[in-house]
């Protein structure tokens, strides 16, 4: 019975995924996400429900469009992939119940946020503010008053640490060092994962980015590296891990 729940799981996630990458492009591109249809972006050719199938039709049309053979970005069967396998790690992780439901609102938002940042250099603001309002009620109405009031403060606290790395970076650095958008996600960690888990996360996705960051600027000098996506990818193993403070204490003094 359990196979089954998680095969369900990485179906609902898988065309969420889908679902999450169509978002992350049309509000990226200031498009509404109720029309036109899911459409063809070569041809313009409406694409059909069996078109649309998550990880099946990019399989079956063996990652080429059915109406005019233009190849479907790789970046689409790996975001659906992705997502349907955090789902069922998230599941894993919480099992049925409060905590799943506040994870996948999380994992959702993140996963819309770095197809945007890495597509556009754009970390959405309806994005942040759209799960933190979600997560904050969830949070209010399932464990109460003092437990969200205290993910707040940590929010907070998450924000004003990552101001002032940016404030330092760009004294030290005389340009801007990080984006607006890096700072705001921080009070989606801080609301989520605490605050001194978020301030972890900042090492976490430095250490995720570094080789990415070589490899790039020394094959494509003038590149761009956002930081958003690291900081999402980093949060996400955190928070599905489970992982507490004592432990990484431990950790690091052992």
């Amino acid at each position: 019975m359990e196979i089954y729940i998680y095969i369900m799981i990485f179906i609902f996630g898988s065309v969420m995924g889908s679902f999450l990458n169509v978002l992350a492009v049309r509000l990226s591109n200031n498009e509404s996400i109720l029309w036109p249809r899911s459409h063809c972006h070569n041809c313009q050719h409406k694409l059909r429900w069996y078109e649309l199938i998550p990880v099946i039709s990019y399989v079956i049309q063996k990652g080429k469009s059915r109406c005019c053979r233009t190849n479907i970005p790789i970046s689409y069967l790996v975001i659906e992939v992705v997502t349907g396998i955090l789902y069922m790690v998230s599941y894993h992780s919480f099992g049925f119940g409060y905590e799943f439901i506040i994870s996948l609102i999380f994992i959702s938002a993140l996963i819309t946020i770095i197809v945007s940042d890495i597509e556009y250099m754009i970390i959405l603001d309806e994005i942040i503010a759209v799960s933190c309002i979600l997560i904050i009620i969830l949070e209010l109405i399932f464990f109460g008053l003092n437990y969200t009031v205290d993910k707040i403060l940590g929010g907070i606290l998450a924000f004003i640490t990552m101001y002032v790395i940016k404030l330092i970076g760009d004294k030290l650095f005389k340009r801007e060092s990080m984006g607006g958008g890096d700072i705001k996600l921080m009070f989606l960690f801080g609301i989520v994962i605490g605050y001194p888990l978020s301030i972890c996360d900042i090492f976490l996705a430095t250490f995720i980015a570094f080789p990415v960051a070589i490899y790039l600027l020394f094959s494509r000098k003038d590149s761009l590296i956002p930081f958003g996506p690291f900081l999402a990818m980093g949060a996400i193993l955190i928070h599905i891990s489970k992982v507490d403070m004592n432990s990484i204490i431990n950790f690091l003094i052992k």
